[in-house]
């Protein structure tokens, strides 16, 4: 027995130890890390995720369904797809066709309402409320510079850093994106309880503006950004900038540092559903009108869809690029496998949420999963143009 209580004691110890190191080393957002994530069975971010962190939301306005097509779900998932989302945990796919539900599925226990993380699909709506900010002469033009709204930049060669440097991944900070590594600043910045503080200390590794380099922290400033700029809560701009006029049927959830510092995790984590986040790729789609209405600058749009570097033909202003079968896709792309897929000629979009994605990870690189999503839609649509082929998947 006494063996057994020195045990204890000696375990109460070396946890007690544990924790003020933690402290002292500026590490203790660990503690939230193997709370929220650790502890649940996972080793990174997860759907479900921001029912154990503090959020705010974002609120709807009048709710706009989307139509059914006349051939709503007449064609079945081919066998490839039907395995693929098996493989991969999706929880939701659909198919917009002339902005009507020509197809949609939901999987493990979600449906059409079921909220789940966005991850970096946020990224798109930080970007659009910059041009929103813009279009409403809070913020002069892209090439504004940081320094005018964040202090913490306007020494060296970050007070050469711009607005459209962040909405563009150009920095040129030393943001590391890192997402399994517990030690990383990607990971302090997803668990600690006060954002502006891991952001205002980032340094300058390169001089901004010369090329692209994927960093969630340029996100996470833009954002910052845009609420010293408007003077609002960015989840509120988010709600009446976009959720609102663009008819979203939920109200949704973003996550923030803490309920103290009750700053977004911009750089990811609005949680909703798969239709409602397709309402932003239709926005884009449509040149930035919603209903007749010019909710975000034509051109802001038009830049945003382009590539901004030539050596990196796949990201513009906040959207992925990428050419597939001679067709150009833009894309918004998150952790695990969550996109939002669109190719305006043939006026489709293609939604994906799930629970992984395929192996061949990358930061930054296009998965395979993301080429047969794409593939396997135009498979099933084509089903539809040649109703006599077979409509039990292929």
């Amino acid at each position: 027995m006494k063996f057994i209580k020195n045990l204890l004691k000696a375990v109460l110890i070396l946890f007690g130890l544990l924790i003020v190191t933690l402290y002292i080393t500026d590490t203790d957002y660990l503690i939230k890390a193997v709370r929220t994530i650790y502890m649940q069975g996972h080793t990174t971010a997860f759907l479900e995720d921001y029912e154990r962190f503090d959020n705010q939301f974002i609120e709807k306005g009048t709710p706009q369904a989307w139509p059914k097509h006349k051939a709503y779900n007449s064609v079945a998932e081919t066998k490839t797809l039907q395995k693929a989302n098996k493989d991969w945990g999706t929880v939701a796919y659909v198919i917009i066709k002339n902005d009507s539900i020509w197809f949609e599925n939901y999987y493990d226990e979600y449906d059409a309402n079921s909220k789940s993380n966005s991850f970096s699909m946020a990224k798109s709506y930080v970007s659009g409320l910059l041009g929103k900010a813009i279009m409403e002469g809070h913020i002069e033009s892209l090439e504004q510079p940081v320094c005018d709204f964040l202090p913490a930049f306007c020494e060296g060669d970050a007070a050469k850093m711009t607005v459209g440097d962040l909405s563009s991944m150009a920095s040129g900070t030393n943001w590391d994106e890192a997402y399994y590594s517990p030690l990383s600043i990607t990971t302090r910045a997803y668990f600690d309880d006060d954002l502006r503080k891991v952001i205002n200390g980032l340094e300058m590794e390169t001089t901004p503006g010369q090329a692209f380099k994927y960093a969630s922290g340029d996100t996470q400033m833009l954002a910052m950004l845009i609420e010293k700029a408007t003077g609002k809560k960015i989840y509120n701009y988010l709600s009446e900038s976009f959720w609102k006029p663009l008819g979203s049927q939920n109200s949704a959830l973003w996550q923030v540092d803490s309920a103290e510092e009750n700053m977004v995790k911009a750089y990811c984590c609005i949680a909703s559903n798969a239709k409602d986040f397709a309402r932003f790729g239709k926005l884009y789609k449509d040149h930035g009108k919603w209903n007749g209405q010019q909710i975000l600058d034509s051109a802001f749009v038009a830049k945003s869809l382009k590539p901004r570097f030539s050596s990196s033909p796949q990201y513009g202003y906040g959207w992925w690029l990428k050419n597939q079968n001679d067709k150009d896709f833009f894309m918004m792309r998150g952790h695990l496998g969550q996109y939002v897929i669109v190719q305006p000629e043939d006026d489709v979009i293609i939604v994906r949420l799930g629970h992984q994605k395929s192996p061949d990870a990358g930061i930054g690189a296009y998965t395979r999963d993301i080429s047969l999503y794409i593939d396997e839609a135009y498979k099933m649509m084509n089903q539809d143009r040649f109703p006599t082929r077979n409509k039990k998947g292929s």
